[in-house]
């Protein structure tokens, strides 16, 4: 199956008083691969600001942008349209053994270490351990997975952008960035190399085509058994046509899809919203 989609992404900034300068980095722009397509992308911003384009240490492709005029509201709109696919089925290439090798470990170091957003967390690591007794590691990503979606209750609010695994855990609440935060800390704490995906999901499995419906970003995990493959532990799902991907990263602070400082303008506010369109 296959869809087309375009994805709108607004982020808008008001400031109490007006700011002098801002410097910002966008991490919204789709990359092609062999489950995905862009057909389209842009980048604007209001004011108009000069942007530059470059790749970063993951391959993400990061906009940068900078404004020195007063200004008391900021807004950049990405605007992109893609063609996306059902992803691989898991990969089952590689063994435990093969996994624990110099070659691999060493090649895939960055995403076998924890973060501040995945600490080693001794109780996710005895369950992750249990899940994966009698299992390869492709199964074993899987039961990862399901059993992180049936612990963790979906909850907006509950934690926060720099909420850890282990925050997530205690509260057994939150949102798709802890969910797959989770998910990162058990799997490598068994030696499966994991990555943290952002992008989007579109809502509606039947949506109509040219209806548009209110979306936010969203967030899974790559895992590597011998290849790279994605699974959406928020939903249970594998990654298929309703998810649009953008960058990966060891966690969520190498993904955040915008990020800056700026200087005067006092107290700010922020304001998003994602539209998501069927056009295929």
């Amino acid at each position: 199956m296959t869809w087309r989609m375009r994805v709108v992404h607004s982020t808008g900034y008001r400031y109490e008083t007006p700011a002098t300068q801002s410097y910002n980095e966008a991490r919204l722009t789709p990359r092609s691969d062999r489950r995905q397509n862009v057909v389209a992308h842009r980048i604007e911003t209001s004011p108009a600001t000069r942007a530059y384009r470059y790749s970063d240490y993951w391959g993400t492709v990061v906009t940068s942008f900078d404004l020195h005029a007063p200004h008391t509201e900021f807004t950049v709109v990405a605007t992109s349209v893609v063609e996306t696919m059902d992803a691989p089925v898991p990969v089952r290439d590689a063994n435990w053994k093969q996994l624990r090798s110099d070659e691999v470990v060493d090649e895939r170091s960055e995403y076998l270490e924890t973060t501040d957003y995945t600490p080693r967390d001794r109780e996710l690591s005895r369950m992750a351990r249990e899940l994966c007794r009698g299992k390869g590691p492709a199964d074993a990503v899987l039961a990862i997975c399901g059993w992180v979606y049936e612990q963790l209750k979906y909850q907006p609010g509950t934690t926060g952008v720099h909420s850890t695994a282990t925050d997530a855990w205690r509260a057994r609440e939150g949102v798709c960035q802890d969910f797959a935060h989770v998910s990162l800390t058990m799997l490598r704490s068994v030696g499966i190399p994991a990555r943290y995906v952002s992008g989007y999901l579109h809502t509606r499995p039947e949506a109509k085509l040219d209806e548009t419906v209110e979306g936010e970003s969203h967030a899974w995990i790559d895992a590597w058994t011998g290849g790279w493959w994605a699974y959406d532990p928020t939903n249970a799902i594998p990654v298929g046509p309703r998810h649009v991907w953008v960058a990966t990263g060891r966690d969520y602070a190498d993904v955040a899809p915008l990020k800056g400082i700026f200087t005067g303008g006092g107290q700010s506010t922020l304001d998003v919203s994602v539209q998501l369109t069927r056009l295929a």
